[in-house]
């Protein structure tokens, strides 16, 4: 759904939301009288945290695909598993459905919350082609679905705790489920750290071409 017509912000008309308990005062309140937060028309080095938090999140990634995610023993063989070999092993198995699911969640998801985020940041410094209300329902799913990342470090903290046979059989996390759960925090911190009014400033238009005609 498209806003016809010219869309003024708060900013515009002078005034401040709290971002808290979202009561409008006038620009130049300090704090909010009702819940007490700090007000500010647009927090300060949001596109700095967003980027610092990015960053970490995709240099954990990478050894968080690379080292085992799960390292199962038993009496005469020991088998570690990454994400992806992991998902390979169960469609091998015949449980596509599940595969689907882990693939989805460990490496489409957050592969695509890196790409919306850092376009949603150069959008804000370089201008973007996509319209206000398009990059804010962007962010807000990118928000959403953060959350539903981590299904690969739950997976293997219940099956660690519930395949316990002692010297038979035993299941213990890889290395990779620590990057793996910094990654999944970290671009989760930086989707919040990411100041969504800023997707409502206008931005100035591109110079024109100076003509070379005396």
């Amino acid at each position: 759904m498209e806003i016809s017509g010219q869309v003024r912000t708060a900013r515009d008309m002078g005034l401040v939301a709290c971002t808290r308990c979202t009561r409008i005062w006038p620009a130049g309140t300090r704090h909010c009288a009702r819940c007490g937060q700090k007000l500010s028309q647009r927090a300060p080095l949001s596109l700095q945290r967003v980027w610092a938090w990015w960053c970490l999140g995709l240099i954990a990634y990478v050894p968080a695909n690379i080292y085992p995610m799960l390292e199962t023993r038993t009496l005469v063989t020991t088998r570690d598993n990454t994400i992806i070999g992991g998902a390979v092993e169960i469609a091998r198995h015949g449980n596509w459905g599940i595969a689907a699911v882990i693939l989805t969640a460990s490496v489409l998801i957050p592969i695509g919350k890196f790409l919306a985020v850092a376009g949603l940041a150069l959008g804000i410094t370089r201008g973007s082609r996509l319209s206000r209300v398009r990059r804010q329902q962007l962010y807000e799913v990118v928000e959403y679905i953060g959350r539903w990342s981590m299904i690969d470090v739950f997976v293997v903290a219940i099956l660690s705790s519930l395949v316990q046979l002692g010297a038979v059989v035993s299941i213990s996390p890889g290395t990779a489920s620590l990057f793996f759960a910094v990654s999944v925090i970290a671009t989760m911190l930086s989707a919040q750290s990411f100041d969504s009014r800023l997707l409502w400033d206008k931005t100035d238009p591109p110079p024109a071409p100076r003509s070379h005609m005396a």
